[in-house]
């Protein structure tokens, strides 16, 4: 028990001179000031901007002069298994704030009834956050087996990333696809 107290009345006398030190250094004035500012800022912090649209980005919404990107029939996601992150606050080729593109993914060839032309089409999924509510499109397209796994989109591709969550998935074009 001697030594329960011993160690008690140790703390007891740091503290104290501790808060004596700090109100030597500071006076009530200094204190007031402190306080003021704090509740001024407070009040001023709802005045802040913040995301209000929920992670949900509406600029890219049939913006595209070649197709509506936010429909499955677009004609990038003709091997797309997932969520259109252009719904989940990302866009047609980047992934939504607080998320990351998986480290490995997928490749379809799409062509572009535009020009005619078959494009390489990497799927990526965008990991690191609970699953989004958007449009789900499964088009297969050219999609093979399970052993193939460059070509299968069945998997969870967030296996290679840290945080393995599946958030939506991106279609990025690569480029031309050899004839």
């Amino acid at each position: 028990m001697a030594m329960i107290d011993t160690i008690f009345e140790w703390l007891d006398r740091g503290a104290e001179k501790s808060s004596r030190r700090i109100a030597q250094g500071t006076g009530r004035r200094n204190f007031l000031t402190k306080a003021g500012a704090a509740m001024l800022g407070g009040s001023l912090l709802p005045m802040l901007p913040f995301d209000r649209n929920f992670g949900q980005a509406f600029a890219q919404e049939g913006a595209s002069p070649d197709g509506d990107q936010t429909s499955c029939d677009y004609w990038r996601y003709c091997a797309l298994d997932g969520n259109l992150c252009n719904e989940c606050g990302g866009t047609l080729n980047q992934c939504p704030p607080g998320s990351e593109a998986s480290k490995v993914s997928w490749v379809g060839t799409c062509r572009n009834p535009n020009d005619e032309k078959d494009y390489l089409v990497s799927y990526n999924d965008c990991c690191g956050k609970a699953t989004c509510a958007g449009s789900f499109c499964f088009t297969s397209e050219g999609e093979r087996p399970g052993y193939r796994m460059g070509l299968y989109n069945d998997i969870n591709w967030c296996m290679a990333n840290d945080s393995k969550g599946y958030h939506c998935t991106v279609a990025v074009l690569v480029g031309l696809a050899d004839a």
